[in-house]
């Protein structure tokens, strides 16, 4: 498909909306640090919007929320750092958030660590694809909120903030991903776990899409440890989202 300025001058404006709408928002303890790597770290995240989101696609995946060892180091989703520098092409600069959680230090393209799900997920479509150019020309992939919460060393998902809280945070990536379908024009939005199919099927009700799932590839996840690559390329054939 065409590249379009358009299109990615679109997705860019989205991005710079939910940011702005979520910075405005509070979390009361045990959250003790917010982190938002569409302030920090958006500058790779800028380029992976213009480089690979600029046509429309057939298939959008979405996931939760940022990991620690990944987009929120590197500003992609499910951002596996090799993934992002060696598959990808993408490195930028990356600043530290006004906030900095000592133990969840912002290292950037430096980091070490590795994010299981990003190396899971990124590695199936590499394997597949072979190049990110192939793969990104029918399809993206996305977060569902853009912000990572922590207690301290331990993680927190959006859904274990309480209702309060995650109304406000809902309504506003809500309307981003009600932007990025109406930008994209997919044929099929995949959440990555249950959790993001039902924020798609919650967001996008009355939108022209099918909605799907495919297993989470998180190391938390029994299933996903026995095998998540072929389990969810065994989904997205049951679902006709892909073909043999």
């Amino acid at each position: 498909m065409p590249v379009s300025d358009e299109l990615g001058h679109a997705l860019i404006e989205a991005a710079r909306e939910l940011s702005a709408a979520v910075d405005g928002l509070a979390f009361a303890p045990p959250v003790s640090h917010v982190y938002n790597p569409l302030n920090y770290a958006w500058l790779p995240h800028v380029d992976y919007l213009r480089r690979f989101g600029a046509t429309r696609k057939k298939v959008v995946f979405f996931g939760m929320n940022p990991g620690p060892f990944g987009m929120v180091q590197c500003g992609v989703p499910f951002g596996e750092i090799e993934a992002v520098r060696d598959w990808m092409r993408i490195e930028a600069p990356v600043d530290k958030p006004v906030m900095e959680n000592p133990k969840r230090l912002i290292e950037g393209f430096a980091c070490l660590r590795s994010e299981v799900s990003g190396r899971r997920l990124w590695g199936l479509f590499s394997q597949r694809f072979g190049t990110a150019e192939n793969f990104f020309t029918d399809h993206f992939v996305a977060n569902y909120c853009p912000l990572a919460f922590f207690d301290h060393g331990r993680n927190i998902t959006p859904d274990k903030l309480p209702a309060l809280e995650t109304e406000p945070l809902y309504t506003a990536c809500d309307v981003h991903l009600k932007s990025l379908v109406a930008a994209l024009q997919p044929e099929w939005v995949i959440g990555i776990g249950g959790f993001a199919e039902a924020r798609a099927v919650a967001a996008l009700a009355g939108v022209d899409v099918k909605i799907g799932r495919i297993l989470h590839p998180s190391p938390a996840s029994p299933a996903a440890n026995r095998g998540w690559a072929e389990a969810a390329t065994r989904q997205l054939l049951a679902l006709g989202v892909w073909n043999q």
